[in-house]
């Protein structure tokens, strides 16, 4: 029990500095272009610190759920000439897009950290590798693999048809070879699940359902990949630009399968369902953790600058209309607006909320 409520606390405190370093995004351009700064708070009020340096007053609050930029001028106008509102519209929209920038940066970073000490990696049965993992990537529900509680992440090092007979194995081939001939018998599989070394007794089925396999799982061969420190930014940043071409592309999908009534085969999930998934990774190790936050923040980058008010993407499409009509849009307009789909993202956030917490 203490380890798990340390690796909920690791994972919040993890997601809470993602949006701290959002916030710095903002906060850091604002100050570049000579804007200011009222108040750069950690957490949402009430206040437990404050401290004024200079124009800024860096607080500490008591609502533990990110962190906030408050600017003169950023919602309705100003007549100081130091406000967000007084500030060129280009130099406005850099600071809103800081923020989602900060988020493709830290990606770049934890990748490149990744690289630089060691990233599991998914190769091919035929490439040569060091220290190669056949690793469980997917598990289906109902499945032998689900029954016997097999997960995600779990490495299969062994496998026999008796615990004194098991025989090594790095190549996805061999397991699944020796899976198709023993369909309908009991088989004994060696896992490793992060530390921990264990058997798991299993029956792969002898007619399993369409698009499975007789264990129900989907397999990927993983090696540690290391660069040296000089090329690892490199390989950091490609991965960063990469994932973000394959959620952009999901995306796209999602909206396709929508258009033609079809299954959208997307869960979402909000806070609560990405702690729950964030503490069965943390199990597998930190490497694997630090690409869970990767993978989050480049989620969270892409989401951010969708064209929705009352997200970063909403307020560049709101700069874009008044840098093409040469004024601003009414604050009344544009506040009503932000103020609906603040409310629709926040119903949104409590239905998928309280599907998190009554899944399991």
């Amino acid at each position: 029990m203490p380890s798990t409520i340390l690796n909920i606390i690791i994972v919040i405190f993890s997601l809470i500095f993602l949006v701290i370093l959002h916030e710095f995004g903002h906060f850091i351009t604002a100050k570049c272009f000579l804007v200011k700064v009222d108040e750069f708070g950690v957490g949402f009020p009430p206040r437990i610190f404050g401290k004024k340096i200079g124009d800024t007053i860096y607080s500490l609050n008591l609502l533990p759920l990110g962190a906030f930029v408050k600017m003169p001028g950023e919602i309705g106008e100003s007549d100081d000439e130091a406000s967000f509102s007084k500030k060129p519209c280009w130099k406005r929209a850099i600071i809103v897009f800081a923020g989602v920038l900060s988020f493709w940066i830290i990606a770049a970073i934890i990748f490149s950290v990744l690289f630089a000490v060691g990233a599991p990696t998914s190769i091919s049965d035929d490439d040569a590798a060091r220290n190669p993992k056949v690793q469980i990537s997917e598990v289906a529900a109902g499945s032998p693999a689900a029954l016997d509680r097999l997960r995600i992440g779990d490495n299969v090092i062994a496998i026999g048809a008796s615990a004194a007979g098991l025989m090594s194995i790095d190549k996805i081939d061999e397991l699944q070879s020796f899976i198709n001939t023993h369909r309908g018998e009991e088989i004994i599989l060696n896992i490793q699940r992060g530390k921990e070394i264990f058997n798991v007794s299993v029956t792969p089925r002898p007619n399993p359902p369409p698009n499975e396999g007789s264990l129900g799982v989907s397999l990927n061969r993983i090696d540690v990949q290391t660069y040296p420190w000089w090329q690892a930014p490199w390989w950091g940043i490609q991965t960063t630009i990469s994932l973000t071409k394959s959620i952009v592309l999901g995306y796209i999908n999602i909206i396709v399968n929508i258009l033609h009534k079809q299954p959208a085969g997307v869960h979402l999930s909000g806070p609560v369902g990405i702690v729950k998934i964030g503490i069965n990774i943390i199990n597998l190790g930190w490497n694997y953790f630090l690409i869970f936050m990767g993978n989050i923040a480049v989620y969270i980058a892409i989401f951010n600058i969708l064209p929705i008010p009352a997200l970063d993407g909403g307020k560049l499409v709101f700069l874009g209309i008044e840098a093409i009509k040469k004024k601003p849009i009414s604050q009344k307009i544009e506040g009503t607006i932000t103020n609906v789909f603040f409310g629709i993202l926040i119903l949104l956030m409590i239905f998928v909320t309280i599907n998190d917490v009554i899944s399991k």
